[in-house]
């Protein structure tokens, strides 16, 4: 991994490209990319990223910028990208990758494990449902560009032999019992699948920390993981966190009547809901064995969670009651 003084290093020479070389530079946040905090020649603050190698590539990065221009200009509460000085949308830097964002102020939505109650997360679940509908609505209306190189989040992604994030059901902590109801329930998810319609570029990752609230509102950041898929993803993404809280039901209830204010969301398409909030609990325990492979904890926390939503899709339950 690299470290600080490297990054600083290599962002330093990547601040050329946006005419700010000799600006101030703070790393403000590291997680799979690196990102600081910088002044443009206009005066504008800015978050200067460095992208995480071997992930997205730089093609596939432009296009997600280019995509979140669109948006920006359609009127969507995104990041919204600065071209650098030539007009591109990414800069190589010793090899490495580094894009450029309008710095927001604003505070997170929530964290994982906060409760529901008293929360921001719930309190503005009808505004970010609204605002993932605006997210899909502008998309269909054109703002995603032609080419879009992304990796997508079909069946095969999410629940094929080699799932994109990982084979969640070999995860270490499982049981063999649990390992066996976690691949009945990939059989069962990869018949429902067929049942979704709406497909098309999503976000897909709609956690609380990837929503900022500002004075104007909130705004979706972090668009490093969007392709082509189910936007029901994106509704069941933006309620993961919230499995095993009491007040899930009234969480769902509020985002999807926010979406439903914007967009369509008929009741046979709602009824899968419980699906992809499965599915994206089996995603993220693929996910946390490569990204915390020592922290057995939190694996098996989310194991945990896994087999507790698979065992709910083989029963034919779910999480909450009727939403409408």
């Amino acid at each position: 991994m690299m470290d600080d003084a490297a990054a600083y290093e290599i962002a330093t020479e990547a601040q050329r490209a946006w005419l700010c070389r000799g600006a101030p530079l703070q790393l403000v946040w590291r997680s799979e990319n690196i990102v600081f905090g910088t002044i443009l020649p206009t005066g504008t603050k800015a978050a200067l990223r460095l992208h995480r190698p071997g992930y997205q590539d730089a093609p596939a990065i432009a296009a997600e910028l280019a995509w979140s221009a669109r948006l920006c200009d359609a009127g969507v509460a995104v990041a919204e990208p600065i071209p650098a000085a030539n007009g591109a949308w990414v800069v190589q830097a010793r090899g490495l990758t580094f894009s450029c964002l309008r710095w927001i102020e604003g505070r997170p939505l929530g964290e994982a494990v906060a409760p529901l109650e008293d929360s921001a997360v719930l309190a503005r679940a009808e505004d970010f449902g609204a605002l993932i509908a605006d997210l899909h609505n502008a998309t269909d209306a054109g703002a995603c560009p032609e080419t879009f190189p992304r990796a997508g989040w079909d069946a095969e992604a999410l629940l094929g032999e080699t799932p994109r994030l990982g084979r969640f059901w070999e995860a270490p902590t499982l049981s063999p019992e649990e390992s066996a109801l976690l691949r009945a329930a990939r059989d069962r998810a990869r018949q429902m699948l067929p049942r979704a319609t709406d497909f098309g570029p999503i976000h897909a990752d709609t956690l609380r920390s990837n929503v900022m609230v500002t004075r104007q509102g909130l705004r979706l950041i972090d668009f490093d993981d969007c392709g082509p898929g189910w936007r029901l993803y994106d509704l069941a993404s933006a309620l993961v966190q919230s499995w095993g809280d009491p007040l899930l039901p009234e969480h769902a209830r509020r985002l999807v009547a926010g979406y439903r204010s914007r967009r369509q969301l008929t009741v046979d398409q709602l009824d899968l809901l419980p699906l992809f909030l499965a599915l994206r609990s089996f995603v993220s325990a693929g996910w946390v064995v490569t990204r915390a492979p020592e922290d057995r904890r939190r694996q098996r926390a989310y194991a945990y969670r896994a087999v507790a939503l698979a065992r709910m899709l083989l029963d034919g339950g779910s999480p909450w009651g009727d939403l409408g």
